[in-house]
């Protein structure tokens, strides 16, 4: 398969990827090895979305992806965005409700 950037899908630059598309990302790390992640885009306006969280399995629930979150927002916040948005399947509600502070909303989605 290959993407509308002509790029095979398995040989993405994500480095381009982040700076053409990401408000900014956030990264956690221990002993200079990469343990957490978040992706922030945005609309260029008052709306950004949280994409690709991610924390390594040995890392969860002690608190790196709330925090990456947490600063993942206030980045939003100091660009003048009013929204930050999260779409995320069910068995994330938990965490993206309770730790983090989202609240649910009406949205629409298309399978594609």
């Amino acid at each position: 398969m290959v993407t509308r950037f002509g790029h095979p899908v398995g040989q993405t630059d994500w480095r381009v990827r982040l700076q053409r598309h990401s408000l900014g990302w956030v990264c956690a790390r221990e002993d200079n090895r990469l343990v957490g992640f978040v992706n922030v885009a945005w609309d260029g306006g008052l709306h950004a979305f949280v994409l690709d969280t991610v924390v390594a399995q040995r890392c969860r629930s002690n608190g790196v992806g709330s925090a990456l979150i947490r600063a993942a927002a206030e980045g939003c916040r100091a660009a003048g965005c009013e929204w930050l948005h999260v779409d995320f399947e069910e068995h994330l509600r938990t965490f993206y409700f309770d730790a983090c502070g989202f609240r649910e909303t009406a949205a629409g989605l298309i399978a594609l």
